[in-house]
């Protein structure tokens, strides 16, 4: 069955979060305030956990949330419950105000926004948010018989999901977005090394978890006995989920408000050419394999906008407080206010190539490949250094071969010098990992990458 962006979710339905904000209103005008804005949402998230190839924790919450803003007089402030029966409305909407009315008026404090309409992308998959517990072992039971196979031990998570929000406001603001996702994650060891592999999609059906527990079977075991090699810059082929991890790091700066602020690597730098010519990123909420609602955190349609274009940086992103006070048009992208962050992008699509990774594997006369990084850290904002380390699956590459695996590596990369060096790019896949948020991107070989030490495993 597919996906519709106009299905509702029986965790909370349009006229649901209506009736909700109906008593946030009234409460509110019983206490002499109009403008009002809330988020409401609610959810249930159920996760299946395995390790030392068996199942031992299953866990299933469900939960809801309204965050009610006030504004007063040029004064904002929001306050938050989990609480939605008609008191606990009325507490949190006191809240909101009583605080407001404690603000300094803000003279750049906007009005409310205005209703506009927004794209509904399909995000919602029924069969997804039906997903039971004797399903999901079942998936599990079939990628550990796998691991198993391989003498390995396989460790890792099946969740499965739904959520609703709703962003309302007394101006007409009405916008509703209901999305499901399913998310595999797995980790194959051996005596010696590890593999892993990582799925996510608003369809449980795109996962294959059968498929991701033969990757990671398959790297752990090529990995054995892994070899120490001096750390240098080297040729490296960065698998999706590495490349997610790590220049998934750049994009909290593609902000208009932190180049207002100077706190952005690209503050100065618009329209400059900072990247390779064969870059191309975009934000793009209704792309095929993004997740997300189309509108913002004050129900701002998120429009498609242009951050790199064959290398050159383009354009940022704009929430309405940052977009009037720069005189440009907003672009959906802003936090929910009150809040010093602005905006940022929400739905990053790198433009992919036409050279799978084998290709760029059979290429490379010597080089390594990283499956992951992890424990990534920032070292010098600016030129966006970043370090961290390769982990569960890193490989030498000889004559166009995977030789053997490698002790892991200690990295410090600029990330700017990395988009530069960039030689081929495979085609873009929705990526996973655990470092940055899920996006479209593709593997790839880059030139130059620099290991600083290699670790102990």
């Amino acid at each position: 069955m597919p996906g519709s962006g106009e299905h509702e979710s029986g965790v909370l339905t349009r006229k649901r979060a209506e009736e909700i904000f109906a008593s946030a209103v009234k409460a509110a005008r019983s206490l002499g305030v109009r403008d009002l804005e809330a988020m409401i949402g609610a959810g249930t998230q159920a996760l299946t956990r395995f390790a030392n190839n068996a199942i031992h924790q299953n866990v299933a919450e469900r939960s809801g949330y309204l965050s009610v803003r006030a504004l007063v007089e040029g004064r904002t402030a929001r306050a938050n419950t989990n609480r939605l029966d008609e008191e606990g409305i009325r507490q949190a909407v006191e809240q909101a105000i009583g605080l407001a009315r404690m603000q300094k008026p803000d003279p750049v404090l906007l009005p409310l926004a205005e209703p506009a309409d927004h794209a509904r992308p399909a995000r919602y998959f029924p069969e997804t948010a039906a997903v039971t517990p004797d399903e999901r072992a079942k998936a599990v039971r079939e990628a550990v018989n796998v691991v198993e196979a391989e003498s390995q031990i396989a460790a890792g998570i099946y969740s499965t999901g739904e959520s609703v929000l709703a962003l309302v406001n007394t101006r007409g603001v009405c916008a509703y977005h209901a999305e499901t996702m399913a998310i595999f994650s797995i980790t194959a060891m051996a005596g010696d090394s590890s593999g892993w592999a990582k799925r996510s999609s608003c369809a449980a059906r795109d996962l294959d978890p059968h498929g991701a527990a033969l990757i990671a079977a398959r790297k752990a075991a090529q990995a054995g006995a892994p070899r120490e090699i001096p750390p240098g810059r080297y040729t490296v082929v960065l698998e999706p989920s590495a490349v997610l991890d790590l220049v998934g790091q750049l994009f909290g700066d593609f902000s208009g408000t932190a180049i207002r602020d100077e706190r952005s690597f690209l503050t100065g730098r618009l329209g400059q050419k900072l990247f390779g010519a064969n870059i191309h990123i975009t934000d793009d909420v209704c792309h095929p394999l993004q997740s997300g609602a189309a509108f913002d955190g004050e129900g701002v349609p998120r429009r498609k906008v242009t951050l790199v274009e064959d290398g050159v940086v383009r354009n940022v992103v704009y929430s309405r407080q940052a977009a009037a006070e720069l005189g440009v048009q907003p672009t959906g992208h802003g936090f929910p206010v009150p809040t010093d962050l602005g905006e940022a992008p929400a739905n990053i699509v790198i433009a992919g190539g036409d050279t799978p990774v084998d290709a760029m594997i059979a290429a490379t006369g010597r080089g390594i490949l990283v499956t992951r990084v992890w424990y990534i850290r920032e070292v010098d904002p600016y030129q966006k250094i970043m370090t961290g380390m390769t982990r569960d699956g890193t490989f030498l590459i000889e004559d166009g071969k995977l030789t053997r695996g490698l002790k892991n590596f200690r990295f410090n990369q600029s990330l700017v010098e990395l988009l530069a060096d960039v030689e081929a790019l495979s085609p873009a896949v929705r990526a996973a990992g655990e470092e940055a948020t899920d996006m479209v991107a593709p593997a790839m070989k880059v030139r130059n990458f620099n290991f600083t030490e290699v670790t102990k495993f």
